[in-house]
């Protein structure tokens, strides 16, 4: 098998030579093309993509170990338990779990991982390509990654090195809502619903009754 050559564009790192070929064959590789020239994907956090990272409640890792074998594992927490802690690293703490490890097999094998974050609600979804690597035994780091008062066992620490990113569009994402976001609109309504009560009341009490017409 030919190595794969190093990339020298940012999406390079993602589309290889054969996904080059399967774009030319079908059409797209014109397009991706010139988008490498005039938007490359970027390779830096920025403050937007910050905002977004740390917002989130549920993320996907994708790992494969040395011999290719992919593996996805799901990581959630309080918003704030993915950290951004500078333009090219995230981290996260690895709560105590099934105790299988298969993640942190991979990244001894095979530090390649992308990050897939999904906001439902308001479709979104953002793609992080990197290298990760688990960090055991670091106090410090994990006072600094442990979201205050969740109610987790840290074990050890995760940390992404960002090799690039991409934000796709929202087509075909359904619109979901967590049960908190649910929690919170119903809580909006009722209270709307009782100022709306209130408002009715104070009309009927301060209009002649021949006068009132409240819908």
């Amino acid at each position: 098998m030919s190595p794969i050559p190093a990339p020298t564009r940012s999406r390079d790192v993602v589309f290889t030579p054969s996904i080059k070929a399967i774009q030319a064959r079908k059409g797209s590789r014109r397009l991706f093309a010139r988008l490498d020239e005039s938007r490359p994907w970027r390779t830096r956090i920025s403050p937007d993509l910050a905002t977004f990272i740390e917002a989130q409640t549920s993320s996907f890792i994708a790992t494969a170990n040395a011999q290719g074998q992919p593996y996805i594992q799901h990581r959630g927490g309080p918003p704030g338990f993915l950290r951004v802690l500078d333009e090219k690293t995230i981290g996260f703490t690895d709560f105590a779990g099934n105790r299988q490890y298969i993640t942190q097999g991979n990244l001894a094998e095979n530090s390649k991982v992308c990050l897939f974050l999904i906001d439902y609600a308001r479709r979104q979804r953002v793609k992080i390509w990197g290298e990760a690597r688990v960090v055991e035994g670091d106090s410090e780091l994990t006072a600094r990654l442990m979201p205050p008062g969740y109610a987790a066992r840290p074990e050890q620490n995760v940390l992404v090195t960002v090799s690039v990113w991409d934000a796709n569009c929202p087509q075909h994402i359904p619109q979901l809502f967590t049960a908190a976001d649910v929690a919170d609109l119903t809580s909006r309504i009722e209270s709307l619903e009782a100022e709306i009560e209130r408002l009715r009341a104070e009309v009927r009490r301060t209009l002649p009754a021949s006068t009132i017409h409240v819908a």
